[in-house]
């Protein structure tokens, strides 16, 4: 996994944090829902590129 994946997928992953956060605060369900499928997004392409990683070793 290049360094430049990490940083993306770690803003991801912040930014569905981030969203999920302002959803519960507004009580703004589709937020709260936009922020969660942001996260597993992020899980996923970090797992992908893990099992990039994996075959390229």
């Amino acid at each position: 996994m290049g360094f430049d994946d990490k940083i993306e997928n770690m803003k991801d992953d912040m930014v569905g944090k981030g969203k999920e956060g302002a959803g519960k605060v507004t009580d703004d369900e589709r937020l709260e829902a936009e922020g969660r499928t942001d996260q597993s997004k992020a899980d996923l392409k970090q797992a992908g590129e893990k099992a990039k990683d994996a075959f390229r070793n």
